[in-house]
Order: structure tokens, then C-alpha cells, then sequence
């Protein structure tokens, strides 16, 4: 399989300016002050969605599993893992997956939140994971996933999100892993 590196200008440009045109902006939402990013019809594009695709894959080109997280994600993640021809794993919100299964709480603004793998049955140990979601903005959803597969035995070799608020400082977070966005507001 080609696959195109991050590093090459016209895919970052590519899937960057399909990004800036299509995501609808949403103030006040989920909360006033926020202004909330929708990429609903950035994916509802077909060539958009192909562009931040293969741009993401390109992020981590020797992963072996790619791991979305709830929800958004998970359309990344399934379409991510295709173009590099591996599995892909759910990253889902406490109380989705039935039992057994790994957790990691973290915190958040507002409170605290759970996610969760498949407890026993999944061989994570020594993998090479893509971590990916569609937004990086304080880093608390990452970071958590990136400890839970850690501590499951996985190793973390990239994280890629669509859109990444700087202001936020979610990177610091983050410092210790390639770190891979393709619209920085």
C-alpha cells in the first residue's frame, strides 16, 4: 500500500482547506461561551472525508491497530485502519461494552469521565497504536486513552485529531507522542 506521508504538502493542504470550508461553526454550544466545531459535513463529503483520511493515516503509516475514540472517532479510526490495512479498536464511553473491560477516569472542566476497552480478550500488549479523535482541545480524553492502552500493554506510536484549539494547551498534555493536526485554530 502507498501511503502518502503527513509531511507531503498537498495532502496536509488538501485535507486542511476541505476542513476550513466545510465545518460549520456553532456558538454557545454545548455550553454559552464555547464555540463548538461541527465536522458533520466535512465527513458527509466524500473527497473531504477521503483527504482527512489518508492524511491521518499517513500520521502513523506503521501502526498495527488504530484505536477511535467515542464517537467521532470511530468514523476516523474505521476509515484510518482501512487505508493502512489494519484492525481497529472502539474506545468507548463507561458503560457501552459489556464486562470485562479496562477503564481509565479522568477529568474534565465539568466533573469526571470514564472510557473503557474490551477487558480479556484483546491482545494489546507490544501493539503499535494510532490514537485518533476529531478534535484536541485540553488533552483529558487523549490522555486517558493513551494511559489506558498503555497500561493494557500497547504502544502508543501516534495520535492524530482533525482539529486542534490551541488556546486549550491539550498538547502539553501530550508531549511525549507524535502529535499529528491538520487545522490548528
Amino acid at each position: 500500500m502507498n501511503v502518502q506521508r503527513i509531511g507531503e504538502p498537498r495532502l496536509v493542504e488538501e485535507a486542511a482547506l476541505a476542513v476550513t470550508e466545510h465545518t460549520r461553526w456553532v456558538d454557545d454550544f454545548p455550553a454559552a461561551g464555547v464555540r463548538f466545531a461541527d465536522l458533520t459535513p466535512v465527513f458527509a463529503d466524500g473527497p473531504s472525508f477521503a483527504a482527512i483520511i489518508e492524511a491521518l493515516a499517513s500520521a502513523a503509516p506503521d501502526a498495527e491497530l488504530v484505536a477511535g475514540i467515542d464517537a467521532r472517532g470511530f468514523l476516523l479510526g474505521g476509515g484510518i485502519a482501512r487505508s493502512l490495512g489494519v484492525g481497529v479498536l472502539a474506545v468507548r464511553k463507561a458503560g457501552k461494552l459489556p464486562p470485562p473491560v479496562q477503564t481509565c477516569e479522568y477529568s474534565l472542566e465539568y466533573g469526571t469521565a470514564s472510557i473503557e476497552i474490551p477487558g480479556d480478550w484483546m491482545a494489546l500488549r507490544g501493539r503499535k497504536v494510532l490514537v485518533v479523535d476529531d478534535v484536541l482541545a485540553t488533552g483529558g480524553t487523549l490522555s486517558a486513552t493513551v494511559e489506558l492502552l498503555e497500561r493494557a500493554g500497547a504502544e502508543v506510536i501516534g495520535i492524530a485529531v482533525v482539529t486542534e484549539i490551541e488556546a486549550l494547551g491539550g498538547r502539553s498534555r501530550l508531549q511525549k507522542y507524535p502529535l499529528t493536526s491538520l487545522v490548528r485554530i
